[in-house]
């Protein structure tokens, strides 16, 4: 059986692309990976086809975002055009163009990320997080093309990526809720196996408890996500006859259910009860009093993971993994400063 520029790139431990660019002569590979490189090809007697040679020449200019574009997506999901408009304002600066390629259609998991790789359409791939699976994980890796996941994968791995950080946006929720003076504070979250729901939770809640404040289990609401969901959680906790002081909702859809529930009991927001929710999107504007936010800036995050791509495709062998963009509390109608 003929070598291959995989067998190279295994003997060298490197990827596929960093042998190709070797074999053309990049002055971006170090000596020392372009020395390893050189001694595997003479070990294992490789000699380079045309393929191979030509596949760290064929630079498109084009990144693909990929991304799940259901029905619904811009309102399930309102902060994946943001980071869109970010990523293309950092790519376009630099002469890159960007697609968009839809994964909600394929036939089998990965075939998009498939049909890019094998293609070459595109020097890079910016996949958002919620198309992200152990397959194309898998594949990505396995052929060491280029890319940046835009989320937490969700699961350890050698991918790279960019992520805002949940966990301290729920610690600055804890902050503000304890220098307002409320102790006696709500969580009305996502599902339990939600990441994004958890983390601001965990973070919360640790944020709480170095302030020497405990929240009870029972004051941990769950949801399927929905509004009306919330506003059933909500009443469990507002009718018990010894109801929170205040509620952080993690999303704004839930801060939806959960000031219903409190017109529903007939409370008065904020002199009886506070409200504080996560992200500006989509219903801040209209929720009536305006609430306080903690919000993280995703189109800066679009930004940054454009930036992080192109550092990237200049150093193959570069492992992101980083957090990025500090929350922000705006301040609104909701809660009150002591």
């Amino acid at each position: 059986m003929s070598v291959t520029i995989n067998d190279v790139a295994n003997e060298a431990g490197v990827s596929k692309s960093t042998v190709s660019k070797v074999l053309n002569h990049w002055t971006t590979i170090s000596p020392e990976t372009t020395a390893r490189v050189e001694a595997a090809i003479a070990k294992l007697n490789y000699t380079p086809n045309s393929r191979a040679v030509s596949f760290a020449r064929q630079a498109t200019h084009n990144i693909v975002y990929l991304t799940n574009l259901n029905k619904d997506t811009a309102y399930r999901n309102p902060h994946m055009f943001d980071i869109m408009c970010g990523v293309h304002h950092e790519l376009s600066a630099q002469g890159y163009s960007l697609t968009l390629v839809n994964t909600s259609e394929e036939h089998y998991p990965g075939e998009a990320v498939s049909q890019v790789i094998t293609s070459r359409s595109s020097d890079g791939l910016i996949i958002h997080g919620s198309a992200v699976n152990r397959e194309i994980a898998g594949l990505i890796l396995d052929t060491g093309f280029p890319h940046i996941i835009i989320g937490h994968p969700g699961f350890d791995s050698r991918l790279c990526w960019v992520d805002t950080n949940h966990a301290l946006a729920g610690e600055y929720a804890a902050a503000h809720m304890f220098s307002c003076g409320y102790k006696d504070v709500a969580f009305i979250g996502e599902r339990k196996t939600d990441y994004i729901s958890a983390q601001r939770q965990k973070g919360f809640l640790g944020g709480m408890l170095d302030r020497g404040v405990h929240i009870p289990a029972s004051r941990l609401g769950f949801t399927d996500s929905t509004r009306q969901s919330a506003k059933t959680v909500t009443l469990s906790l507002l009718q018990n006859g010894n109801p929170p002081r205040a509620v952080v909702c993690e999303n704004n859809t839930l801060a939806l259910g959960v000031i219903s529930a409190i017109r529903h009991q007939q409370l008065h927001i904020p002199e009886e009860i506070a409200v504080l929710a996560f992200d500006v999107y989509p219903y801040s504007s209209i929720i009536d009093p305006q609430l306080t936010i903690v919000d993280i800036n995703v189109y800066d995050m679009g930004v940054q993971a454009g930036s992080m791509m192109l550092r990237k495709l200049e150093n193959p062998e570069l492992l992101i993994q980083s957090y990025t963009t500090l929350p922000v509390i705006i301040q609104g109608e909701s809660t009150v400063p002591l």
